[in-house]
């Protein structure tokens, strides 16, 4: 259902804090102009931990609006919680949404068995198609590939945004899942690896910026033309580093600001990009054809 070049969406927001759905507007036009093959509303980019739950369902239902069915929406509904969890995924496909991306709980560490519980709980609940989401660096909580594979037998978790980094895990998932189990890049820096190495995608925060040459790139990467793929992405390298100085989104917050795409808005307790670093996510912005 999904594959290429997949943006993780930020949310615009004023300088208030309060949702900026104008510039989200035109940030769904962009993507759609510019070759995106899906949007992922409401992941860890776009701010959903600092979301209340009315303002995170309306997020995902605007997104879904705005894109009238012009490019798949993937809404972001995962929590530390499986009421949460369950109440958020609902909204997401009563809102229309075409799948839903669960990160795994953060911060309360279950163990193998209660990740398995939860997603299949989570699933079995609300029958929209579902990723799961594999992020230890920012959950403390590692999704084993044997507990993916045990997932994989519910018939609608279809796939799995795995952003580890480590190339390994793509081969020991789709050896335990076999081909028709979707695995997404969710780490820009190995995603054009991850792809020649036979992943279906990349959930991008760098394509936030540059959706063109990302999706050029993607469409390299899974065609197996590698020389191709690494020339298209050798301009993005810099993004791929720079835009994460500071806690996603941060960077990617303020460069689009840069860029005049929306406001600064962040909302507490995340802040606005420390200066010392502004001169060289400029300078990585330059190189990728941005300013």
């Amino acid at each position: 259902m999904f594959r290429g070049s997949m943006v993780a969406l930020v949310t615009p927001m004023h300088p208030d804090g309060s949702v900026d759905f104008d510039s989200l507007g035109r940030l769904i036009e962009f993507h759609i102009e510019n070759g995106t093959s899906a949007i992922v509303s409401m992941g860890t980019t776009g701010e959903s931990a600092t979301l209340d739950e009315k303002e995170h369902c309306e997020v995902i239902r605007r997104t879904v609006e705005m894109a009238n069915d012009r490019i798949p929406v993937i809404a972001g509904t995962g929590a530390n919680s499986t009421t949460e969890a369950i109440t958020l995924t609902r909204c997401a496909m009563q809102a229309g949404a075409d799948a839903c991306l669960l990160v795994t709980p953060y911060y309360n560490k279950p163990t193998q068995e209660g990740l398995y519980q939860h997603h299949r709980r989570v699933a079995e609940t609300v029958p929209v198609p579902q990723i799961l989401y594999n992020v230890p660096g920012r959950t403390a909580c590692d999704m084993l590939p044997q507990t993916v594979a045990r997932l994989a037998k519910v018939s609608n978790i279809i796939g799995i945004k795995e952003a580890t980094g480590e190339l390994s895990r793509l081969t020991q998932i789709r050896g335990l899942c076999g081909d028709n189990f979707d695995i997404f890049s969710g780490d820009d820096a190995t995603g054009t690896e991850f792809m020649l190495q036979g992943g279906n995608g990349v959930i991008s925060v760098t394509n936030n910026l540059v959706p063109k040459a990302m999706a050029e790139m993607c469409k390299a990467a899974l065609a197996g033309e590698r020389i191709k793929a690494e020339e298209l992405n050798q301009p993005l390298l810099g993004l791929h580093n720079d835009l994460f100085v500071e806690a996603n989104p941060i960077p990617v917050k303020w460069a689009l600001a840069e860029m005049g795409m929306m406001p600064t808005g962040i909302r507490l307790p995340l802040t606005i990009l420390s200066e010392q670093y502004h001169e060289a996510l400029r300078q990585a912005m330059h190189q990728a054809g941005v300013i």
